[in-house]
């Protein structure tokens, strides 16, 4: 099952995609996995050996409390899908348990992917940081992929801010295994992308407010 639009996909069939999608695709085992460190998930001989790729980025996109914020809100309202060929509906609540769909644009088709927000992830250590704030994702049955996503930005102890992304995933459906080597590009395309995207507005609302 694959879930297509010709053109850009409409809330209602969004929404007839979440409806239609079941539960996780993947293992029990490996829910929440993508909140554990990408040393830890590397060093586990399990996540291999089930098929599981690691794919991580992590880009510096600002300093200080207030920029942390602001990313922080940019992920809340998914700012860092604003693509020109991929994006969430902006509306969608950053909450557990909230299914919805990635819409991505592939050479003519949209491809709509179901996924659920597995858990979300927030600490403050103190009132000057450093702080976490993040969320994961698991793909369901119709998606093309099996496994899990994390976003998350974080003040580190010396006041930088980070954007980072983590994935583990594998083929679900015939046409990713067919196409995985064009899967691995687009996931790095997209993180090249994101992290772009978290950049430009992070420097739109400094300009704004300057």
């Amino acid at each position: 099952m694959v879930f297509l639009s010709w053109g850009r996909p409409s809330t209602e069939q969004q929404q007839q995609v979440i409806n239609k999608s079941g539960t996780f695709n993947y293992d029990n085992k490996y829910r929440g996995a993508s909140s554990r460190s990408v040393s830890k998930l590397k060093e586990d001989s399990e996540v291999s050996k089930d098929g599981f790729l690691i794919n991580h980025s992590r880009v510096l996109v600002g300093s200080g409390k207030e920029s942390y914020e602001k990313g922080k809100k940019a992920l809340q309202n998914w700012k860092h899908f604003g693509l020109d060929w991929a994006f969430v509906d902006p509306n969608t609540p950053v909450e557990t348990g909230k299914k919805f769909c990635v819409c991505v644009k592939e050479v003519l088709p949209w491809v709509m992917l179901p996924l659920q927000v597995a858990y979300v992830d927030e600490s403050k250590k103190s009132r000057r940081g450093p702080a976490h704030f993040g969320y994961g994702s698991g793909t369901l049955e119709g998606h093309l992929l099996a496994g899990e996503e994390r976003f998350s930005i974080e003040l580190d102890g010396d006041g930088k801010v980070w954007y980072e992304i983590m994935s583990l995933s594998k083929p679900a459906h015939f046409l990713s295994f067919l196409g995985y080597p064009y899967v691995k590009l687009r996931q790095k395309h997209f993180a090249h992308h994101s992290s772009d995207a978290v950049l430009k507005h992070l420097s739109s609302i400094a300009s704004s407010s300057s």
